[in-house]
């Protein structure tokens, strides 16, 4: 129990004071709930400064103290269905009620953020606090004065407002914060949280204001003056009404059946969110109820966590091997002990670059943690340094590639090494497999087993190859019964009426996508014209820009691209783009994006009728999106963000409008 109590101690440290974690939460959540359960069966032996006692950890000295009016606990965890029943029926006990007859309860989700205390007089913004230990935290007002969608003035308000709630970094945030990391040749930060909690906790607010930090208001904290709340949920819509933002997806149940239902489906939906959740947070609607039942000295036992599946582990890693991709770059990637995270089962995981296995500092033999969220590429985020072996020797990258043994070469002006042999068995194969892909030709059939067999025996060496398959030689081969071959040879006879812009996607040319794609086959409208057009003719076009025409220019102007073109030729691929469109350009330059389903359009014949008028519909919401199209069951990220940009959000009749006139209606505008 000692020896628990320090290592927890110390992972606190880590985690709430420097904001860099040695392991993930559920392995922490494993120690205490050990502890905890040691403790229970010994009480003799527990202690008053024990960790399952504490909350949080110590203010840090960088920062002024700020004692918290009222304490700000922590919450009880609970991991599975059965807990939560328990905690349930612990509440209808407590209040002397019936649980079938329903105690409401409000579900909210639990953002992976940093706590954050806020602290208003006469509607003056003054006060800005982390949670510290709980009792005592640390005054970052000046940061969290940067954060856009925190209020420094509040009309109306009592004369003592705190609102408490959590500050976290949006995941296109990170994302964006981990692609500079990676092009200045820095390690790329673990996670959301981690990294909104460093950024919070910065000297600089200017450093601060630059993460693009979010905010959502969970609770009020001292209050003086304000209106007589009777419950929870009405605390969270005056919070809204007063500006706050609090965040849309909370219910108001009336069971726990119905609490564990909206558990099941943030299981399931975790990764619809422009934002990380790490589970669901429980709440007594009732202010009464909540204090009868009262806390204990860490947590109210009026509210309860619940925890969903990790999706960070800790495992050996076993080797670090290196792939060569279509465009030649290789890529490290790590060999793993199996381990089961974020829902599946992981043993190879990605480590990027050359340049992040070094800021890293993982080696063959490391605990290492692995982090994979939703259909994300799982990765290895760092080594646990407490637990490494003595004398385990660093990696280095190799010269050669491991596939065809010619060098490996890296450009000055790139972060990623690349075997530049256009021959490369390895990039040969990833070549046509992308071609084949859906992508691109979506070729039925054709995937990883069958190109690597067909290149093996000889029947194709280049993606312009698949075009004069020898039908009758594939038919004799072992494992490729008639229904195959046919399937197979029906995959490519349909491959070759597909769009230009399909074709052009599958050639793989760096830094060119479909959006570009689309561009140049609608301009040219051949590939001919295309593989003769100078750089300045490509850069021309609306959205290609320099590097993109460049790539282009370059592509087409090697031996092996104009010998590709003569076999798309021979083999009958279609290579026309579409004819001239003479639809009204109504939306040049604006962007809408379309979320759920529409009665009277296809998501393809939506995205077509926008790009026909000259409109761009990218996938993702922002600020500069001209308006959202939303339909049955819109995706819950894309209507959250849309609301936090103040971008409009329309029906499907007001998009048939958009599409003749290409103006909002009145009505939505001036809303």
């Amino acid at each position: 129990m000692d020896a628990l109590r320090a290592e927890i101690a110390g992972h606190n440290r880590a985690y709430h004071e420097d904001d860099a974690p040695q392991i993930p939460d559920v392995e922490y959540d494993e120690l205490v709930r050990e502890l905890r359960a040691l403790e229970e069966q010994h009480p003799e032996l527990s202690t008053e400064d024990s960790p399952t006692h504490a909350v949080g950890g110590a203010p840090s000295a960088t920062f002024a103290p700020v004692e918290h009016a009222v304490p700000m606990m922590s919450l009880d965890n609970s991991f599975d269905h059965d807990e939560l029943r328990a905690w349930s029926s612990r509440i209808a006990r407590g209040l002397e009620v019936s649980e079938e007859a329903g105690i409401g309860y409000v579900c909210e989700l639990k953002i992976d953020g940093i706590a954050l205390s806020m602290r208003y007089e006469n509607g003056v913004l003054v006060q800005g606090a982390t949670r510290g230990n709980g009792r005592v935290g640390e005054d970052i007002t000046a940061n969290i004065k940067t954060i856009e969608v925190i209020p420094h003035l509040i009309p109306n308000a009592p004369a003592v407002l705190e609102v408490r709630g959590e500050v976290y970094l949006p995941v296109a945030s990170f994302n964006a914060l981990n692609e500079a990391q990676e092009a200045a040749g820095l390690a790329r930060y673990a996670n959301p949280r981690n990294t909104a909690a460093g950024s919070l906790r910065q000297k600089d607010p200017a450093i601060t204001a630059s993460r693009n930090l979010a905010f959502w208001a969970y609770q009020l904290g001292q209050v003086e003056g304000g209106p007589d709340l009777a419950t929870h949920s009405a605390a969270l819509d005056w919070l809204g009404e007063l500006g706050f933002p609090v965040n849309p997806e909370r219910r108001l149940v009336a069971t726990i059946s119905d609490v564990l239902g909206f558990t099941e489906h943030w299981q399931e939906h975790r990764h619809d969110l422009a934002y990380e959740i790490d589970g669901a947070v429980v709440k007594v609607d009732s202010l009464t109820a909540q204090r009868r039942l009262g806390s204990t000295a860490r947590a109210p036992r009026w509210a309860m966590a619940f925890k969903l599946p990790p999706e960070e582990r800790t495992t050996k890693l076993l080797a670090i091997e290196v792939s060569i991709g279509r465009t030649g770059k290789a890529t490290p990637f790590a060999v793993l002990e199996p381990v089961f995270v974020g829902g599946s089962t992981v043993q190879m995981a990605t480590l990027h670059n050359d340049a992040q296995v070094k800021v890293k500092d993982v080696r063959p033999g490391d605990t290492v943690i692995v982090r994979k969220a939703g259909d994300v590429i799982p990765e290895v985020v760092g080594p646990v340094l407490a637990e490494r072996l003595s004398g385990l020797p660093e990696w280095t990258f190799p010269t050669d590639c491991p596939t065809c043994g010619e060098p490996l070469v890296a450009p000055e002006d790139e972060a990623h090494t690349f075997c530049v042999n256009p021959f490369c068995p390895a990039r040969q194969q990833m070549q046509i497999e992308y071609f084949a892909s859906r992508s691109a030709m979506d070729i039925e059939g054709m995937g990883e087993r069958v190109v690597s067999r067909f290149i093996e025996e000889g029947l194709i060496s280049d993606i312009g190859d698949i075009f004069s398959i020898d039908w009758e030689r594939v038919r004799s081969l072992d494992r490729f019964g008639e229904t195959t071959v046919d399937n197979l040879r029906a995959g490519v006879e349909a491959s070759r009426r597909r769009p230009l812009s399909s074709l052009l996607v599958g050639l793989g040319i760096r830094h060119f996508g479909p959006s570009g794609a689309e561009a140049l086959a609608a301009h040219f409208g051949h590939l001919d014209a295309i593989a003769s057009a100078d750089v300045e003719a490509i850069a021309s076009i609306d959205g290609v820009g320099p590097v993109i025409a460049q790539s282009v220019a370059d592509y087409f102007s090697t031996e092996q691209a104009q010998t590709l073109v003569e076999k798309f030729r021979a083999g009958g691929v279609n290579l026309e783009g579409p004819e001239r469109s003479e639809v009204p350009q109504v939306l040049a330059g604006k962007a809408i994006v379309v979320t759920g389903s529409l009665e009277g359009f296809s998501r393809d014949s939506a995205a077509d009728a926008i790009k026909s008028r000259g409109g761009k519909n990218p996938g993702s919401v922002s600020k500069k999106t001209f308006a959202v199209v939303v339909g049955s069951e819109p995706g819950a990220s894309k209507v959250s963000k849309a609301e936090e940009a103040g971008v409009p959000m329309i029906d499907e009749a007001s998009f048939v409008q958009i599409l003749e006139t290409g103006e909002l209606p009145p009505e939505v505008d001036s809303a």
